[in-house]
């Protein structure tokens, strides 16, 4: 099989992988330069880079690649360690690079009001692939989003039905109306998504929450719900509001590891009805969607 060829099937079915590439070889190894080996997310390769135990730890340091999305180069003494001595090598050197293999992001919209409209232009620039959903066709368009990948102007029951985000896929839910907002939300929690937003107020929030709750949806479900959504900046007009919601949505792709200003009630489970100053933003922002 041609390992490009798979690559870009792995992406095209929503799915993670690594490529493991010679890049530096001093002495004889089992192999050629710039040998290359594709480890998808189920374990599988394609290719090689000569077998034996070298090839074992690259696989395992594949695996961890894909999962941490962030590539390493591996480098084997073939002449000092004893454990590469199976009559596999010939002794040398080598130095692995290994890479992440990512599907797409997927960004899928709910709404197609002000907040939606900068969303979508900010995140794509940003690279995520935005799908729009909105059950008014004289929102949902080409004229209004440009940038979008696909648009559905569809009522939202049938364009939850037609849509299925896998575990690569953000989800932002910045509909015109509470009721929206709400089965949106209970149809995404039980969806693969990495990450779902929803904007609003805090007491919207905690009332969404807790109605979702009476009706038997578990918890735990919630754990990747950000909301009120965006990033704490300080956020008022729909333009800032998209900057702080396109920003968490970077943060969450790239694993930021520095702790981050969520506005969560989700995230941080806090009891109470206050409402701070930057979810009032977005409550005003969402009744004007």
């Amino acid at each position: 099989m041609d390992i490009y060829e798979q690559i870009v099937q792995l992406r095209r079915e929503g799915r993670r992988g690594a490529v493991a590439t010679i890049v530096n070889v001093r002495g004889s190894i089992p192999s050629f330069r710039t040998a290359k080996m594709l480890v998808r997310d189920d374990g599988s390769i394609v290719g090689t880079i000569g077998g034996g135990c070298v090839e074992a730890d690259v696989w395992q340091a594949a695996r961890e690649v894909m999962e941490l999305e962030k590539p390493r180069t591996l480098s084997f003494d073939l002449n000092q360690d004893p454990k590469y001595d199976t009559g596999l090598v010939c002794g040398g050197t080598l130095e692995v690079f290994v890479e992440p293999i990512l599907p797409p992001a997927l960004l899928y919209l709910f709404g197609a009001g002000h907040v939606a409209i900068n969303v979508c232009h900010i995140a794509a620039q940003a690279g995520f692939d935005v799908i729009v959903a909105d059950d008014r066709t004289s929102y949902a368009s080409k004229e209004r989003f440009p940038a979008a990948r696909e648009i559905h102007a569809l009522d939202f029951d049938e364009a939850m039905r037609k849509l299925d985000p896998n575990e690569s896929s953000f989800i932002v839910i910045v509909t015109r109306g509470h009721r929206d907002d709400m089965r949106i939300l209970r149809w995404a929690v039980q969806t693969r998504a990495r990450y779902i937003g929803m904007i609003g107020s805090k007491r919207k929030v905690i009332g969404i929450f807790k109605t979702l709750q009476q009706e038997g949806i578990p918890p735990h479900l919630f754990d990747r719900v950000h909301a009120p959504i965006g990033l704490n900046i300080g956020a008022v007009t729909p333009e800032e509001i998209a900057v702080a919601i396109t920003a968490e949505l970077i943060a969450i792709r790239r694993h930021a590891e520095t702790e981050l200003p969520h506005m969560s009630w989700f995230l941080r489970n806090e009891a109470g009805n206050g409402v701070d100053e930057t979810s009032k933003a977005q409550s005003c922002c969402d009744e004007k969607e």
